[in-house]
């Protein structure tokens, strides 16, 4: 799939990524850790044809280990730290999992995620990182926090930042380096804000700081004192409550605020793998395989049992290069290299304001010039996730057709609704078909689904199809899957059957067969969660993945879109902007200070969000009703009008857009069909010239429901969508005609 720089507007064209190169073999990466970044970024600049990669995280972004300190003091935002992996997935055109790892199943070669899925693999490589929980500490899982896994400690210190008391209490377990290192950069932090922190640093040894020179331990130790840090040696925790840290030597110490940072535990799911390990941790070899050849580790979770190192991420970093070529030679049968590690290495540590200390050949070295290299090497690797490397379109062939480069456009074609056929084209083909001859037919064209008399009531069918826009095949047919029921939904109608329609792009036979099988198991869920049976259907192999239904639905009397009478209210059950967000996600847009990842998750998980509970809501009191799909809410809403014969004034405030869509198309990021939408309303709206009217005409996949209710019944139905736990809102009202739409 073509990739597009926004910066650049060029396109990525290697043949390596030409869906001509059937994918035979499987290389999955669990974890997002720093090793497996590097490796992605060096796929997505050399894939190797015929392998299909998919990374797993339970998250979509990934925290770099290095700026964590600075993030805590406050001198870096959470999105300067963050590795956006759904970024680099789409740059590795990588099928991109969000999910977490619980075991491996080797005998059949499969990676057991905690919600049940098995992902099949060839070759499999573990970063998963290191916890420093303490499960055994009483109290400690309800009411402390753990500096490892890192994101999810930069989130509960920022919330604490933002209502901690006038002088917090703070007690971190664990005075080695990184303990040292966070307790300065939260004081740092809290003094910074105006507030008198009572910091407390426990070591259960004898001596603090035990692993470093004693220059670097002198520097550190004077800049303990600096910030009144309290050092308490020979003292281990006993418990801890929500205001509290007990010893066990029964002294009570308070505490706002606890976190962990002692020692390095491994995932205990490691435990379950049957791989070599080292006090949990997997045994690797220079070649950074496991006892299983076709296991890989890197990274904090690997023991080196050829030259034991401590655990530190620049290990990961230095490992990076040789996983990538190992994993390459073992998926394609070429010699491998060995890893060397460095016997030791400069470490510079920083101590809350910016200012840092270096530990090297037990030197004291210590001030702002080294808070400044180190800066330098944390923002140099950082910016290796920034802007991705982007290669020139392919120029036109000598004497190609008129009109080749306008049909091409300047990006590519997106996924979802956004490949829709657009609006003046439809209407003019539909327009040719004859009207039903059938007096069993009662709705033909037009509608959101046809409508058949059938015994008392009668049976609505429709079909609809999405071109994928991820690599994972399985979270493609779940919204597909609900992105059609939308149309039966739509009418107020039950859902009944359902038939599929999947292209499969050229795969090895493996592959195929595990492909079919995940988009029909994924499929199935969502229609049997809907009370439909999915009957079967049809498949081919085509240039790419196409996943499409024909469904099938019952209704009393359904609901038709064009039946909105004059002072309705008009309620809108789902935020917009799936286009413009699927849109930038394919570019690999770089925005400042917004994880494109997590835009993306938040937009996943509202087209995952299926609407039979809005429909049940709805259907008794809707005088119209359709699904927002790729015409946009602008286009459906004229739909409705036309039908009708009225006007409508929309509220754009009251419009929900999902999280980062308004910034995107601030960036004039949209979807390829969004020009035609915004061209079939010409003439028939007025709206102010912005980013949040721009959304309007985005087309949506899997979006919501529109309906029109009757004034003395809006707010009861609101209230009862909101209770459901459906995002809905009264976002406008129907007025007299003619047909025009009144933005304000």
């Amino acid at each position: 799939m073509a990739k597009r720089n926004p910066r650049t507007n060029t396109q990525k064209a290697d043949p390596m990524h030409s869906p001509e190169w059937p994918q035979t073999q499987d290389l999955v990466l669990i974890g997002g850790g720093h090793a497996h970044a590097l490796v992605l970024r060096k796929w997505g600049m050399a894939p190797q044809p015929g392998t299909r990669i998919t990374v797993i995280n339970p998250g979509p972004v990934a925290p770099y280990t290095g700026m964590l300190p600075g993030h805590i003091a406050g001198h870096y935002t959470r999105a300067e730290m963050m590795i956006d992996l759904v970024r680099l997935g789409r740059f590795a055109d990588a099928k991109v999992v969000l999910g977490r790892a619980t075991g491996l199943d080797r005998d059949n070669q499969q990676v057991i995620l905690q919600d049940g899925r098995r992902l099949r693999y060839d070759v499999a490589s573990i970063d998963i990182g290191i916890a420093s929980n303490l499960p055994n500490l009483t109290g400690f899982d309800d009411h402390a926090t753990s500096a490892k896994p890192l994101g999810g400690y930069a989130e509960a210190w920022d919330a604490f930042v933002k209502t901690a008391p006038q002088a917090p209490n703070l007690v971190i377990i664990g005075a080695g380096v990184g303990g040292a290192e966070l307790a300065m950069a939260s004081a740092h932090r809290l003094q910074a804000s105006g507030r008198k922190p009572n910091i407390t640093l426990l070591e259960r040894e004898s001596l603090a700081l035990p692993h470093i020179g004693t220059g670097a331990r002198a520097a550190l130790m004077a800049q303990l004192a600096h910030y009144n840090v309290t050092l308490l040696t020979d003292s281990e925790p006993a418990a801890v409550t929500a205001n509290s840290v007990t010893l066990t030597n029964g002294q009570t110490l308070p505490s706002n605020f606890t976190l962990s940072v002692a020692g390095a535990q491994p995932q205990a799911w490691l435990q379950t793998t049957g791989l070599n390990l080292h006090q949990g941790f997997i045994t690797i070899s220079p070649s950074l395989q496991s006892s299983d050849p076709r296991v890989f580790a890197a990274g904090d979770c690997a023991h080196m049992g050829f030259a034991p190192r401590p655990k530190a991420g620049v290990f990961a970093v230095r490992q990076a290069p040789i996983l990538y070529h190992n994993l390459r030679a073992a998926l394609s049968g070429a010699a491998m290299r060995t890893y060397a590690p460095q016997r030791d290495y400069l470490k510079l540590i920083s101590t809350g304001r910016k200012r840092a200390v270096a530990d090297k050949l037990g030197l004291r070295l210590e001030g702002a010039w080294l808070w400044q290299w180190k800066d330098h090497i944390d923002r140099k690797f950082m910016a290796k996730f920034a802007d991705y490397p982007a290669m020139p379109a392919p120029k036109l062939p000598r004497g190609a057709a008129l009109g080749l480069a306008d049909a091409l456009g300047d990006k590519p074609l997106c996924g979802g609704c956004g490949a829709k056929l657009g609006g003046a084209s439809l209407t003019a083909a539909l327009q040719a078909l004859p009207k039903p001859a059938r007096a069993d037919v009662l709705y033909g064209p037009g509608d959101d689904a046809g409508v058949l008399a059938l015994g008392q009531g009668v049976q609505v069918l429709t079909t609809d199809h999405l071109r994928s826009f991820t690599n994972d095949a399985g979270l493609m047919a779940r919204i597909t899957a609900i992105h059609a029921l939308g149309d039966i939904w739509a009418m107020g109608a039950q859902p009944q059957s359902a038939l599929s329609q999947i292209t499969l792009p050229r795969l090895g036979p493996n592959q195929q067969a595990e492909t079919m099988a995940e988009i029909l198991a994924a499929a199935a869920s969502v229609f049997t969660a809907a009370g439909a049976d999915i009957l079967g259907g049809h498949s081919s192999i085509g240039a790419e993945l196409t996943i499409g239904f024909s469904l099938t639905g019952l209704a009393q009397k359904p609901i038709s879109k064009s039946g909105a009478r004059l002072g309705d209210a008009i309620i809108l059950t789902k935020p917009l902007g799936t286009g413009t967000i699927l849109a930038a996600e394919m570019a690999a847009a770089h925005v400042e200070n917004l994880m494109l990842g997590e835009v993306v998750a938040a937009c996943f998980a509202s087209m995952l969000h299926p609407l039979g509970r809005a429909s049940a809501i709805l259907a008794p009191y809707a005088t119209a009703m359709t699904d927002v799909t790729g015409f946009g809410l602008a286009g459906h809403l004229l739909e409705m009008l036309e039908g009708a014969g009225l006007g409508a004034t929309l509220n754009l405030d009251a419009v929900p857009l999902l999280h980062g869509a308004e910034d995107l198309a601030a960036m004039g990021i949209a979807s390829t069909i969004a020009p035609a939408n915004r061209a079939l309303c010409l003439g028939r709206i007025t709206a102010p010239n912005s980013p949040r009217t721009a959304l309007l005409y985005d087309p949506q996949t899997a979006g919501g429901l529109l309906a029109t209710v009757p004034q003395s019944q809006a707010q009861i139905t609101l209230d009862a969508l909101i209770a459901a736990g459906e995002p809905a809102a009264i976002i406008g009202h129907i007025g007299a005609g003619p047909v025009f739409l009144r933005v304000v």
